[in-house]
C-alpha cells in the first residue's frame, strides 16, 4: 500500500495550496482518508476527513471555511484545498486510510500513512 503525498511548498500568508495523496495498493473506495498536520515541536493534529463517496467531510475548527477535502474515486487521489493560510498552517501534511465507517478524527483510527509534505506559510 503507499500512499503518496505532493503539493506542498512555501506561500505567503493569505495565499492558497492544493495538496494530492496518490493512493495505490488497495480499492481506493473501501477507505475514508484524513489530513493530519505536524508542526515542529508539536503533536500531530487532525485536519480534515472524508468518507468513501465524498458526500460527508469533517474539519478541525482551526481549518473550517478555510480548507477543503475532497476526493476522485477514479483517480484514487484525496485532495486538501488549502486557502487563506497563516503562519500557524506551517507542518507536515500526511494523507491516511481508514477502513472504518465512521469519519475518523484520532490518528489511531488509521491503517495506512503517506509520508508528508511540508507546507510553509511566511508572515
Amino acid at each position: 500500500v503507499q500512499l503518496q503525498a505532493s503539493g506542498g511548498g512555501l506561500v505567503q500568508a493569505g495565499g492558497s495550496l492544493r495538496l494530492s495523496c496518490a493512493v495505490s495498493g488497495v480499492t481506493f473506495s473501501n477507505y475514508n482518508m484524513g489530513w493530519f498536520r505536524q508542526a515542529p515541536g508539536k503533536e500531530r493534529e487532525f485536519v480534515a476527513a472524508i468518507s468513501r463517496s465524498g458526500g460527508s467531510t469533517s474539519y478541525a475548527d482551526s481549518v473550517k471555511g478555510r480548507f477543503t477535502i475532497s476526493r476522485d474515486n477514479v483517480k484514487n487521489t484525496v485532495y486538501l484545498e488549502m486557502n487563506s493560510l497563516k503562519p500557524e498552517d506551517t507542518a507536515v501534511y500526511s494523507c491516511a486510510a481508514t477502513r472504518g465507517f465512521v469519519l475518523a478524527t484520532t490518528a489511531r483510527e488509521y491503517l495506512f500513512w503517506g509520508q508528508g509534505t511540508l507546507v510553509t506559510v511566511s508572515s
